[in-house]
């Protein structure tokens, strides 16, 4: 049997990945589904809600195939973690299913497809508490303890990459850091800012990265930028700072909204899809090794393709 090689990440070739745009706004709006707790994870279970996530998933591939680049497809699991699945009814042995199945199920998803050959598998980590506010902030021990179990189960289903999505905090992130360093598994911080491009917690986007590369001897394999719209951030963007040469991923929000507006709305704000492209070709121009772009809250393809057609325009 021949053994597969590794697939190239983001940051070790030169090829320009997407992600996908806000799952859990489109299943909520565009599909009317009722999701306990924002946990997508659940569509996992059914032969129903896995046809649900491949349509979700499809047109992004096919967008990412159409503009010659290559996807990193996400496990559902943002909230598929102890004490949301807790909350949710769960045991720890029926979330551990859940978060194999995710993972089998882009593996299978993956294996239907015609070209496959730079699709990456990557299991989502999310945040303990909440991922708009800083809460109760864990130690690096308590986080890196308590986000084992989903790393090791993602290591040991082989994933291409784990990442940590919508990090509030410095010591939850270096929790993720550590142990998937222990898990011997790639992975990625994405820091989520509020409107004055400062994390959940008042931390520095800057000085964040800073300190959990200090603290782990620069483990994560990059770092990105999620659920915040380009203006909330683009101000504190210094190209020629050397943490900016950490930074290889944007996933914005389609809304201007902060993060509290966002909670209190009950309608859609999907902004405007060309709008959200020309500006991430502004954003390519203040990170120098932007890679992986794709959408957060509101998002959809739409935004994800007119983020292509922009950075190719401007490339």
């Amino acid at each position: 049997m021949t053994q597969m090689l590794p697939k190239l990440l983001p940051h070790q070739g030169d090829r320009t990945f997407l992600t996908d745009g806000g799952l859990e706004t489109w299943l909520i709006y565009q599909r009317e589904i009722v999701l306990r707790s924002f946990a997508s994870f659940e569509l996992i279970a059914t032969a129903e809600g896995r046809a649900i996530l491949g349509d979700y998933f499809l047109p992004y591939l096919n967008t990412a195939s159409g503009h010659g680049m290559g996807f990193i497809s996400d496990t559902p699991t943002w909230r598929a973690n102890l004490d949301w699945g807790d909350a949710l009814g769960y045991s720890e042995a029926a979330l551990a299913k859940i978060n194999r199945n995710a993972v089998e199920f882009l593996y299978a998803f993956r294996t239907a497809q015609a070209d496959t050959q730079h699709v990456l598998i990557n299991g989502v980590i999310g945040p303990r508490g909440d991922g708009y506010l800083a809460g109760e902030v864990a130690t690096v021990v308590e986080a890196q303890d308590y986000h084992q179990f989903q790393v090791d189960i993602f290591a040991h289903a082989r994933v291409d990459l784990v990442s940590a999505i919508t990090m509030t905090n410095v010591p939850e992130a270096i929790g993720v850091a550590q142990a998937a360093h222990l898990a011997d598994v790639p992975c990625v911080i994405s820091f989520t800012v509020e409107t004055d491009a400062r994390l959940p917690s008042g931390q520095a986007i800057g000085e964040a990265i800073e300190e959990v590369d200090a603290q782990t001897r620069n483990a994560p394999a990059y770092y990105m930028i999620n659920c915040a719209h380009p203006d909330h951030f683009a101000d504190a963007l210094n190209p020629t700072a050397p943490w900016m040469e950490r930074i290889r991923g944007i996933r914005a929000n389609a809304s201007r909204l902060s993060h509290a507006q966002l909670q209190e709305a009950d309608h859609l704000d999907d902004g405007n899809p060309t709008e959200l492209g020309e500006l991430y070709s502004s954003l390519s121009e203040l990170i120098p090794h932007l890679s992986v772009v794709g959408g957060c809250c509101g998002t959809d393809h739409r935004h994800i393709d007119q983020i292509c057609q922009a950075l190719k325009v401007a490339a």
